[in-house]
């Protein structure tokens, strides 16, 4: 399978192109539709596309930029340029760039762009069978060396070190405690997982982007750091140096990973959370040390997103948090049931605050706030304001993967929305997946959301998905979710002090521009204006 990537502001291209080329059936894989070329650029460094579509003017970043973008970083991409402009001008930077098709909207026709679909793959089935083996086994040899350094580590970590002096071999052939040196341990964070999964194509995906990055970036910085990978949500930074009265080796380390949470929050979008370990002169204390960073809960549950701390023992609260269970749980249950929706999220975010101030125990705290969403739901449930909606099991398989108390809030906050946008909802339709569709949309109007995205979480052919949704509702799931973002963000002016660019944010939108453009168009009037 090739991967495509579709580009352009006009919806209704992307919805025709989207739906009536068999994509599938063609040996192609389409990763994405998108509204602009920043966007698609984004999603680019992530998962290159073998073949582009795009047209050429779209706001944000056009579509020559795009290609001369993506060529730059992957050379032999096919490209086919959409467009409503026929000027030599546009035509003649379209060959500098070595694009292979040029058309214009007007006269196009999905067979023809399908005939070039078809030309295409045979020259890239063509080039993978020269290539491929080679590429595959390059691969396979990187990806496999990663897994066995990882491995190593974990063994290293969690078994009995019956050989110092074997371990201290294999420790020299990863560079660490050479002649007197010293290491540095240090763990890294993935903020926001739940979130950051979804934008990759797998896991492991994740895993070797990130991998990827952090060794460009050591080559760039000079650093001399052992990058390994954790599994899915850490990573294990080993800095080594000599001891030496002139050198802070935390403030050297610090300022590195500065440079790397700046690389990865601009190639990957991807904010991580480092904690600092202790220097340590020998296998054992290394050990010790990586023992004590990875059952830190506590600290690791309370760091501030994005922040580089050292590795400290935190105080824990004594007192019991379920003392304080009932009156909490009345007030958000008062707030829920009067519709106080905004009054809920702030008496929430409240509880979250108070809870991070006292560092209550990260275990008592979810089991804190999964009973009191699932007293909250029952109770609204049995007033008819909400159907079941999640499960108990699911709820709490999601708790439990979440590791700090900011992604915590997030997805209280989430739920909230969920059982507010319940309340009184009409669904049209009976068709499940609708109903799946519109939870999960209320659940993450804090980000972007995509129809791929949406599909592949019902496991549905995105295509279908798009045609069955405008079918049953009367409008695309583009629309429907940026009436809903719109929806939400009258909502915030009415009720917060929050500003334009801070709902912008909170919405997922990372150009303000465009969001009181989108607003405009939803509304009749900016946001300021409808502010008042």
């Amino acid at each position: 399978m090739y991967n495509v990537m579709l580009v352009d502001d006009d919806y209704p291209v992307l919805e025709l192109l989207s739906e009536t080329i068999d994509w599938e059936g063609k040996g192609l894989r389409l990763i994405g539709t998108f509204e602009n070329g920043a966007m698609a650029w984004e999603q680019a460094q992530i998962v290159m596309p073998d073949i582009l579509i795009t047209d050429i003017g779209m706001p944000r970043m056009n579509g020559l930029e795009l290609c001369a973008r993506i060529k730059e970083r992957k050379p032999d991409t096919r490209i086919i340029i959409l467009s409503c402009h026929n000027e030599f001008v546009y035509a003649q930077q379209a060959m500098h760039l070595n694009v292979q098709e040029y058309l214009l909207k007007e006269s196009l026709q999905p067979e023809d762009l399908a005939r070039m679909l078809d030309r295409f793959k045979l020259g890239l089935d063509e080039e993978r069978h020269i290539s491929g083996e080679r590429l595959r086994l390059h691969a396979l040899v990187n990806d496999s060396q990663e897994l066995l350094k990882e491995q190593a580590f974990k063994n290293f970590i969690h078994q009995p070190l019956l050989s110092a002096d074997r371990w201290m071999k294999e420790a020299n052939g990863f560079g660490l405690f050479l002649g007197e040196e010293a290491c540095l341990p240090v763990i890294g964070y993935v903020d926001d997982y739940q979130q950051v999964k979804h934008r990759f194509a797998s896991e492991q995906t994740l895993r070797f982007a990130v991998a990827n990055v952090m060794e460009e970036m050591l080559c760039e910085v000079g650093a001399r750091m052992l990058h390994v990978a954790y599994g899915e949500r850490k990573q294990l930074l080993l800095f080594t140096y000599k001891k030496s009265l002139k050198t802070n080796i935390f403030d050297l380390a610090s300022g590195h990973i500065r440079t790397f949470q700046s690389a990865l929050r601009k190639v990957l979008k991807i904010r991580m959370t480092y904690l600092v370990g202790t220097e340590c002169d020998t296998p054992e204390s290394l050990k010790r040390c990586l023992q004590t960073m990875l059952t830190e809960e506590n600290q690791r549950f309370y760091l501030k997103a994005g922040s580089v701390a050292k590795l400290q023992a935190e105080p824990v609260a004594d007192e019991d948090l379920f003392l304080h269970y009932d009156a909490a749980s009345s007030e958000l249950r008062e707030t829920m049931v009067g519709k106080r929706h905004e009054d809920a999220r702030m008496l929430a975010d409240s509880w979250i605050e108070r809870m991070a101030r006292d560092r209550y125990p990260p275990a008592a705290v979810k089991d804190w706030v999964l009973k009191l969403l699932l007293d909250i739901k029952l109770k609204l449930r049995t007033l008819q304001y909400v159907r079941s909606g999640y499960s108990a099991d699911t709820l709490h398989r999601e708790i439990s993967e979440i590791d700090s108390i900011g992604e915590l809030r997030e997805w209280l906050n989430g739920q909230l929305l969920s059982a507010a946008d319940d309340d009184g909802a009409a669904f049209v339709s009976k068709r499940p997946e609708l109903k799946e569709a519109y939870k999960y949309v209320n659940l993450h109007l804090n980000r972007r959301i995509s129809l791929d995205e949406v599909a592949d979480v019902l496991h549905l052919n995105a295509s279908y998905f798009s045609r069955m949704f405008k079918k049953e509702t009367g409008e695309t799931f583009i629309e429907y979710v940026t009436r809903m973002k719109m929806e939400r963000a009258k909502e915030m002016l009415d009720r917060t002090s929050h500003t334009v660019g801070e709902i912008c944010e909170l919405l997922g939108y990372d150009n303000q521009s465009y969001f009181i453009k989108t607003f405009k168009t939803h509304s009749g009037v900016t946001p300021m204006e409808y502010r008042g």
